[in-house]
């Protein structure tokens, strides 16, 4: 038995939520397959086109004056957390019970702590909500004081910044719940930015990239494997190349040599093998699997995956 960390990928939900209510059904089973197998999972997701839909719709309705003010951005975290957690929660328990397995599953909503001083809050690069034209994003910055950028030619978006986490603040009642055999679903969407001020945590707008947040939870709960789950079954390099070749396994020194030569894709495959490195690191006889979530059993039977150590 192992106390394994999923991280899954958004291609394992949808983008409306009767969308998302569909797929989850899908992405429960491999996950009860590993429970069934007798191993701790604990769930980590990502939540870029649900925390988009949440603060799109509230910036419309305040545009619209049917609301007073813009829901702040870490309250939009909040919000995507508590829905896709109750997704998630029903479609895992549901297939637990129809596997006549006897365990809860519970969401927590997270809090990660991030340092202010952290160089990416003076560089914010993480785009979110809708786009914009010119006037319309020159305005909104000037209201609100965001960071409008130009966006791929597609209009003019939010900008926030990406800080590393240090801590996940409800770290003892995830082991807690862990302990009493809960499938616990946590750090949703990279988890709430929080910075601490005098003792005190204040939500900040910001996303933490999931992928770091769960290295993060599996170092804090001991884990023993951290799984990435992302659209493909393993990790290649010269990708999409007449050169490919896909990779069953990467030390440390590998990964890290590659990723400086730019072999992995900045905002796609780089923080997940960044993140694999990390772990694989944090403590001997860690690893890190970065494959696909219809691909996980196989990968932890030593069958496909791209399997991270020292």
């Amino acid at each position: 038995m192992a106390k394994i960390v999923i991280a899954l990928g958004g291609n394992a939900l949808g983008n409306t939520p009767a969308e998302q209510l569909e797929l989850v059904r899908e992405t429960a089973k491999p996950i009860v397959d590993l429970i069934q197998d007798g191993n701790e999972v604990v769930i980590a997701h990502g939540n870029g086109p649900q925390v988009g839909m949440i603060n799109l719709g509230m910036s419309a309705a305040a545009e619209a004056k049917a609301i007073k003010s813009d829901m702040p951005f870490p309250e939009c975290g909040a919000m995507s957390q508590g829905y896709i957690g109750y997704h998630l929660q029903n479609a895992i328990g549901n297939e637990l019970v129809s596997r006549s397995i006897k365990k809860e599953v519970a969401t927590v909503v997270t809090q990660v702590l991030v340092d202010e001083n952290d160089k990416a809050f003076q560089n914010p690069t993480k785009p979110v909500g809708s786009f914009y034209d010119k006037e319309t994003a020159e305005r909104i910055a000037k209201e609100k004081g965001f960071v409008m950028v130009e966006d791929a030619g597609r209009g003019y978006r939010r900008v926030v910044p990406s800080p590393k986490p240090i801590d996940v603040i409800e770290s003892t009642a995830v082991k807690e719940l862990i302990r009493g055999g809960c499938v616990v679903i946590t750090v949703g969407g990279g988890g709430i930015p929080v910075i601490r001020k005098n003792g005190l945590l204040y939500g900040t707008p910001a996303v933490i990239d999931k992928d770091f947040a769960s290295e993060k939870l599996a170092e804090i709960i001991d884990a023993d494997l951290l799984v990435i789950l992302t659209a493909v079954p393993k990790v290649a390099i010269n990708y999409r190349r007449p050169d490919e070749k896909w990779l069953s396994s990467m030390t440390v020194e590998e990964a890290e040599k590659l990723s400086a030569e730019g072999q992995f894709a900045p905002g796609s495959m780089l923080p997940k093998v960044q993140a694999a490195v990390m772990f694989a690191k944090s403590k001997k006889g860690r690893k890190c699997i970065i494959t696909s979530l219809d691909k996980a059993k196989e990968a932890l039977a030593g069958e496909t995956g791209t399997v991270v150590s020292l």
